[in-house]
């Protein structure tokens, strides 16, 4: 299980994050997955994290939270 999958299920089960820091992981978490789910020579966009962050997560993120997590993501592994 990479980092960030063990990340996003420590908000689920531990209280070591507070509420900023959780929506800022789920938010990671939803633009992975939608890095994974887009298709080849598309790229992931905000509406997609979005999407992905609201029916898997339950969270409302608004454009520049997942804009934010994909360009993190995007920093993070190229």
């Amino acid at each position: 299980m990479s980092g960030i999958w063990r990340q996003v299920l420590a908000t689920y089960t531990t209280d070591q994050h507070d509420e900023r820091d959780r929506e800022q992981l789920l938010a990671l978490g939803a633009a992975e997955l939608a890095h994974t789910r887009s298709s080849e020579g598309r790229p992931a966009s905000a509406e997609d994290v979005q999407h992905i962050a609201l029916h898997e997560f339950g969270l409302l993120l608004g454009v520049t939270q997942a804009r934010t997590a994909l360009w993190e993501r995007r920093a993070r592994h190229g």
